[in-house]
């Protein structure tokens, strides 16, 4: 006699497994990104190297010592400035 399976007979789809995502304004444009970032998570999410870059939220500068604990929320606005290097040459 085999054995009863206690598997339910319907079969539910697998979990989304897909990130939520929520909208902010990133430098004045609407962009959806990943929920519960933080400011660096952000950064690397972007592929931007976080040593050449300055981040505002809200209006206020973000210390660069605050980014891994910072939480970015729905409708937050951030500027991200990229630093670029040069000058006149000898």
């Amino acid at each position: 006699m085999a054995a009863k399976s206690n598997l339910p007979r319907n079969k539910r789809d697998p979990p989304d497994l897909e990130p939520s995502l929520m909208n902010i304004h990133l430098n004045g444009e609407l962009r959806e990104v990943p929920e519960s970032l933080t400011l660096a998570a952000l950064l690397d999410w972007l592929k931007l190297p976080a040593d050449r870059v300055a981040v505002e939220r809200n209006r206020e500068i973000a210390a660069r010592s605050t980014w891994a604990e910072t939480i970015i929320q729905p409708g937050d606005r951030l500027e991200v400035v990229h630093f670029v290097g040069g000058g006149a040459g000898d």
